[in-house]
C-alpha cells in the first residue's frame, strides 16, 4: 500500500509564509510526476504546481514567482514552499503523484488534504 500525507498547512497572515510537505510511503520502487492541487470552498480543484522526476517544474500563473515546488528523492518527499501568500491563496492543498510501486506498474496517489488559510 502507498501512501500521501500532506503536512504543513495552517493559518497565516497575508505576505507570510508557509511550506507543505508530501510524503509517500510503503512500497515504492520510484515516484515520477508530483503534483499540488488545491480546491477552495465553491470552486473547482486546480492545479498549482508540478514538478517531473527529473526535476523539471510548471505553475499555475497565479503562483508564479510566489510558490517553489521543489523533490527529495532521499525522504520520498515533494515540497511547495509558499511566499507572499494572499487571501486568494485560502483552499485544501492536495498532492497527487506518480509512484511505480512495482516494475512497469504505475499508480496515481492522492493524499488527504492540508488546509491553508490566509487572513488579510
Amino acid at each position: 500500500q502507498v501512501q500521501l500525507v500532506e503536512s504543513g498547512g495552517g493559518l497565516v497572515q497575508a505576505g507570510g509564509s508557509l511550506r507543505l510537505s508530501c510524503a509517500a510511503s510503503g512500497i515504492i520502487f520510484s515516484i515520477d510526476a508530483v503534483a499540488w492541487y488545491r480546491q477552495a470552498p465553491g470552486k473547482q480543484r486546480e492545479l498549482v504546481a508540478g514538478i517531473t522526476g527529473g526535476g523539471s517544474t510548471n505553475y499555475a500563473d497565479s503562483v508564479k514567482g510566489r510558490f517553489t515546488i521543489s523533490r527529495d528523492n532521499t525522504k520520498n518527499t515533494v515540497y511547495l514552499q509558499m511566499n507572499s501568500l494572499k487571501p486568494e491563496d485560502t483552499a485544501v492543498y492536495y498532492c497527487n503523484a506518480q509512484i511505480v510501486y512495482r516494475l512497469g506498474l504505475v499508480g496515481d496517489y492522492w493524499g488527504q488534504g492540508t488546509q491553508v488559510t490566509v487572513s488579510s
